[in-house]
């Protein structure tokens, strides 16, 4: 062997040791806002600053971060400057890059929430039409017109962009995402949020807006160390108003976008949520599949699949999709215990007294090594009960039924428990 192919065998080797280590090693997200934190007094990332010593010992490896840039919304999610970080309601530029170096000293990467599927102009256009956009910088980078807008978007456009390659978003413009320089405008602000501003990966809004080719372009472009994208599809519904058992359409909805948008991306879980949240209410049959799987997305591809039990949509002050109040920890005993990368929620964490629960769980699921990835054994699933294997190392009990009969193996001891749930683990 020649002196160049041991330094190429070496390479490949130190390369796949990286590749098995990563894969293999235990990943939790934070959210780190909900609907409201943009009026916190003082500012959000100031306050966040306050508390990274509490998310740290919860084992969270990753935090997502509101929508950093200049918008019209105070939350952020109908942005116009996008290099424009000072006027955001959660604090200026020079607090977010503090709050990120504190992360980073704790040993927590910073996710940021991308907003690109639509923007709002600056300006308006000869014709009246507010349709002309800033950058936020003085170089003019993302100044840019209507052409810039999908054709198809009538309000708006003036007809000389792509059509729409995803849904429509109405409140706002609808950037044309198949105009290359649009791609490589929106890149670059991406590589800047990395190398300059120190975030380390994304969670795309709205990423239905767009082509998931597109989104394999982003992907490639910025290379994260971690994204996730929003794909926030209606379930099927049976006429009890209940979601319908088989969800299979809706999660490999899921599962087909995240391959087509190159398979390296996440999506959030919402196949699991919707179950898990009827699930809890004296449904828990519901968490089998009709092959012994778990039902949502991370029955079929878990290495992509990002759990949550609220978010500042569905929970929070929106209400649009909540889980039921009284079991959000139940469903925090599931995801932090099964296959996926679990999303702990702020409002829960911090707002609603759970810090200690949630916590406790969490590190059931660091201590054993639990990844997205980990071998699921589901040991009985009836109306009142649930009980579930990870990785022969530990099992969780949900459901008002106490009594497990001789499910538990002897060399298992309780590790967590609280309302309705409880866990164990390997002696």
């Amino acid at each position: 062997m020649t002196m160049k192919s041991s330094r190429s065998l070496t390479c490949l080797l130190l390369s796949l040791s990286l590749f098995l280590t990563l894969s293999s090693a235990t990943t939790i997200l934070f959210q780190g806002f909900g609907w409201d934190s943009c009026n916190k007094q003082g500012g959000l990332y100031n306050s966040l600053k306050s508390s990274v010593g509490d998310i740290a010992k919860a084992g969270v490896t990753h935090v997502w971060l509101p929508p950093p840039s200049q918008s019209v919304s105070p939350q952020g999610y109908l942005p116009g400057k996008l290099y424009d970080l000072d006027e955001s309601k959660y604090g200026n530029e020079a607090d977010l890059r503090s709050l990120i170096d504190e992360f980073h000293q704790n040993g927590i990467k910073c996710v940021a929430d991308i907003v690109i599927n639509h923007r709002c102009g600056t300006k308006q256009d000869g014709r009246g039409i507010w349709c002309v956009f800033e950058g936020g910088r003085s170089d003019g980078r993302l100044d840019w017109g209507p052409h810039y807008i999908c054709s198809d978007d009538t309000q708006y456009s003036d007809g000389t962009g792509n059509h729409d390659s995803g849904e429509a978003y109405a409140a706002a413009p609808d950037i044309d995402h198949l105009n290359p320089d649009a791609q490589q405008g929106l890149i670059e602000w991406m590589n800047w949020l990395k190398s300059d501003v120190g975030f380390d990966g994304w969670r795309f809004d709205f990423a239905k807006g767009y082509a998931a080719s597109v989104m394999k372009i982003y992907m490639e472009g910025t290379s994260p160390n971690f994204a996730v994208g929003e794909i926030w599809n209606a379930m099927s519904y049976g006429g009890d108003g209940k979601p319908n058992y088989n969800q299979d359409e809706h999660r490999y909805d899921l599962a087909n976008w995240a391959n087509a948008a190159g398979g390296a991306i996440k999506a959030f879980d919402f196949t699991t949520k919707g179950i898990l949240q009827a699930a809890v209410e004296g449904e828990l049959w519901r968490l089998v599949d009709p092959n012994g799987r778990a039902p949502g997305l991370i029955g079929i591809m878990p290495q992509n699949a990002v759990t949550f039990v609220d978010n500042h949509d569905t929970g929070s002050t929106q209400q649009l999709w909540p889980f039921p109040s009284d079991k959000v920890m139940q469903g925090y005993a599931y995801i932090l215990t099964h296959p996926g990368v679990p999303a702990i929620f702020y409002d829960h964490y911090f707002t609603w007294g759970l810090t200690e629960g949630i916590a406790e769980l969490a590190a059931v699921r660091t201590r054993n090594g639990i990844t997205e990835s980990s071998s699921l054994n589901i040991m009985a699933h009836d109306a009142d009960i649930y009980v579930a294997m990870i990785d022969g190392k530990v099992i969780v009990k949900i459901g008002p039924r106490y009594s497990v009969g001789n499910l538990i193996p002897s060399d298992f001891k309780v590790a967590t428990s609280g309302q309705d749930y409880c866990v164990w683990e390997k002696q």
